[in-house]
């Protein structure tokens, strides 16, 4: 892998593992200083320690902006102004919208929502304040889903939330055009990872593999090469898009 994120510093939310700790791998890899963070302090740890110098582990709960603001405090100490922010952090609480509680569905928008907005506000507030205008090189990805634009049965307040997700993208890059920081959604397919558990491995879940074109899950890597991208210099005049990178899951 090329070093096309030479130079950047980028902060990870949901780092803790599945496509969170992959990004951090990945940016590492591609020449980037990394800042990890998820309220798994001890999980952030670990990957550092594997990563090296370039990476920092910090707690962050996304939930509260007071951690917020201290894991770019930590960010600016160690490394200098964050000029690449991946909002990765997300939940599920599965359930029909009959029987879901409704603290599960508040935590499902505090952390798929509300997190995502306060850690790309204080992301950009940073930026603002440090030149971004002038430079240009500010990088926002709020990682969403494809289910924001799919029906499906027990998933309501996860899709609705990132449903939300891609219009706050959208209006964060128009809100900071002109200054220069680009805002882009990812929506991914279904991956395997810690937040669909094994569902995968059930009959209902290997019935809904069946019913996609290419019967088959996306594999964590998927993503790399659109992210590496918007997350460059070289997506210097893309901003306010909302990309599926889904294996045509959706269609």
């Amino acid at each position: 892998m090329t070093e096309q994120l030479a130079g950047r510093i980028a902060l990870i939310t949901g780092a803790s593992s599945g496509l969170g700790a992959h990004f951090a791998e990945v940016f590492v890899a591609a020449g980037a200083r990394v800042v990890i963070g998820a309220r798994r302090i001890d999980k952030v740890a670990e990957l550092a320690k594997r990563l090296g110098e370039a990476a920092l582990p910090v707690a962050i709960d996304v939930t509260d902006e007071a951690s917020i603001t201290v894991a770019y405090d930590a960010a600016e100490a160690r490394f200098g102004t964050v000029d690449t922010i991946v909002a990765n952090a997300g939940q599920s609480n599965p359930g029909r919208a009959t029987d879901i509680a409704a603290d599960l569905l508040r935590s499902t928008v505090d952390v798929n929502f509300t997190g995502v907005f306060l850690t790309a506000r204080e992301g950009a507030r940073r930026l603002i304040a440090a030149g971004s205008k002038e430079h240009g090189r500010g990088r926002v990805v709020l990682i969403g889903s494809v289910t924001a634009h799919m029906t499906a049965q027990g998933d309501s307040a996860y899709a609705a939330s990132k449903a939300a997700v891609a219009h706050l993208g959208r209006n964060l890059a128009r809100e900071w055009v002109r200054s220069g920081i680009n805002v882009n959604v990812l929506q991914p397919g279904y991956i395997r990872t810690g937040i669909n558990g094994d569902w995968f491995d059930t009959e209902g879940g290997a019935k809904q593999i069946a019913g996609w074109h290419r019967r088959r899950l996306m594999p964590i890597d998927a993503l790399d090469p659109t992210l590496l991208y918007l997350a460059s210099d070289a997506s210097a005049h893309l901003t306010g898009a909302v990309i599926d990178v889904d294996d045509g899951q959706s269609l």
